[in-house]
């Protein structure tokens, strides 16, 4: 739900339990009480939520609207900002998750490099040689025929190839092409890519979360230009 709504949905409970029949007279609130009641749960809101907020622009804001006046800005620049905001809002929500995944996909990493036969190349993706080739290396620009499994740190298979298949290296995930240009072919590798030469802070679907570094068993068939 939009903070927006959810603030407005607070300021309309808070009208209605302050409109609510009194038991006599002398317990109802004045107009006053009833003002400043609702200003100062508004205020408390807003303190929460937009510590920064420059509130004689508030004031002139609520007046001008409450008024009927004509507002400063338009329809169309208020929901721009609106959205601005809470889009902001959003990420600054999401960042301490974005945060924990970096770790641990920097644990994982460091686990994974001090692993016996691991070779980091150039891109930090890490590369142990389970079966050596001798055959062609293929360029940037080239096809390449293989058969491979994609799995996450968990070991989750997201990915594999029932039979061999075709991808152009320049179409696939940047460690892919990196590590198959220096793959002869022949060989099977496995190959540990950070999610910089992946996915990164994307993911991909439902399927790979942001910032998830993936594992691939890779045997290169063949290769063409």
């Amino acid at each position: 739900m939009s903070r927006y709504l959810f603030l407005a949905l607070g300021l309309a409970i808070s009208v209605a339990n302050a409109n609510e029949p009194a038991p006599s007279k002398t317990t109802a609130p004045d107009a006053h009480d009833l003002a400043y009641s609702l200003g100062a749960s508004l205020g408390e809101r807003l303190r929460q939520e937009v510590p920064d907020l420059q509130i004689q622009a508030l004031i002139e804001g609520l007046k001008q609207a409450y008024q009927g006046k004509p507002l400063a800005l338009d329809n169309a620049r208020i929901e721009q900002l609106l959205a601005q905001h809470e889009a902001q809002d959003e990420a600054d929500a999401q960042a301490p998750q974005s945060e924990k995944a970096l770790t641990a996909e920097q644990q994982f990493l460091t686990q994974e490099k001090a692993a016996s036969g691991v070779r980091e190349l150039a891109d930090g993706v890490l590369l142990t040689e389970l079966t050596p080739g001798s055959g062609n290396k293929p360029l940037a620009s080239d096809e390449v025929q293989v058969k491979y499994v994609g799995r996450l740190p968990d070991g989750t298979v997201f990915d594999q190839s029932t039979q061999a298949q075709w991808f152009r290296l320049d179409s696939v995930i940047s460690g892919w092409s990196s590590a198959l240009q220096q793959m002869p072919v022949g060989a099977k590798w496995r190959l540990v890519i950070p999610s910089a030469q992946a996915y990164g802070a994307d993911g991909a679907g439902a399927l790979i979360p942001p910032y998830t570094p993936l594992v691939f068993e890779i045997e290169l068939l063949g290769t063409r230009h």
